[in-house]
């Protein structure tokens, strides 16, 4: 199942995420991933695991062709001249000479021009066909709108936490309004399991086990499936091949209408990941190693 991007890129609408996957593991997981089917490989910079990624994808033995590499850079290495190197530095690790989407990992919004000049970096390796389509990750409306005005080519896609417990109706609308895909990441609400109340987790809330059952499905399904109709990409993660397998088994079956609302409804309006605002050079620096 395939989107197309504003631009006419088509991308896988699930995709295979590698977020605190360890190197060592990393090879195998993706590996084992496109053996089961996903051709859309997530990972970033900061995940320090490109190199692994790259490894995985060529250890599978499926064409480069066929696999859609999306990447993202991190804050450190913002501004225009930093950002075009550190494309340099992920191409590098994944071994590839043309990354098929790249994001700004978080707006800096304490230090917006450093943010401009990379994706104005970003708008360059797209015109030089080094990259077939550029995005945000964590840009809410006012964040996203601020951008909008200072840069010309429009994000093919914001990643942002996406689940039934805090599924950014806002941020939606935001992007559907510019033709934006938005894409999920801890999209089964995996984020719910270890942070805050750990008693209330969206895999055992009863109302997505109802739907579940219905479906002779898992409660991950059901909602992988929710973000599909909606029309939304998803990432899901693990590294354990049943769950691998699991996750992707979600094209068998459709939630009706009234499902799919009792889902949204979930909706707490609570982010279980960090205020992109709080995100800062002083506290979030990270070294990106060269390739």
């Amino acid at each position: 199942m395939n989107i197309t991007l504003n631009n006419g890129v088509e991308m896988p609408a699930l995709g295979f995420g590698v977020f605190q996957t360890p190197p060592e593991e990393t090879v195998a997981t993706v590996a084992e991933a496109l053996r089961v089917g996903y051709r859309l490989i997530d990972t970033a910079a900061s995940y320090f695991n490109e190199r692994e990624v790259g490894e995985g994808i060529r250890t599978s033995g499926i064409d480069r062709s066929e696999v859609f590499i999306e990447t993202k850079l991190w804050i450190s290495d913002y501004g225009y001249d930093e950002a075009l190197h550190s494309f340099d530095k992920s191409a590098g690790k994944l071994g590839v000479e043309q990354i098929d989407l790249l994001l700004l990992h978080q707006p800096l919004t304490a230090d917006f021009e450093k943010t401009i000049g990379a994706y104005k970096a970003l708008e360059t390796l797209h015109a030089d066909g080094k990259v077939r389509a550029i995005g945000v990750s964590n840009f809410m409306p006012e964040v996203l709108e601020r951008l909008l005005a200072e840069t010309s080519v429009v994000p093919a896609v914001n990643q942002v936490e996406g689940h039934p417990y805090f599924s950014q109706p806002d941020v939606q609308k935001a992007d559907a309004e510019h033709g934006i895909l938005t894409q999920a990441w801890s999209p089964m609400g995996g984020i719910t399991s270890y942070r805050g109340d750990a008693g209330r987790s969206t895999f055992n809330d009863p109302v997505i086990g109802e739907i579940a059952t219905a479906h002779g499905k898992t409660t991950a399904q059901v909602m992988l499936r929710w973000h599909l109709q909606e029309g939304r990409s998803a990432i899901p993660k693990s590294v354990k091949p049943e769950r691998i397998a699991a996750n992707f088994d979600v094209f068998d079956f459709e939630l009706s209408d009234a499902e799919l609302a009792a889902i949204d409804a979930l909706d707490t309006g609570v982010r279980g990941g960090p205020d992109p605002d709080i995100i800062t050079l002083e506290s979030f620096h990270r070294d990106i190693p060269e390739a």
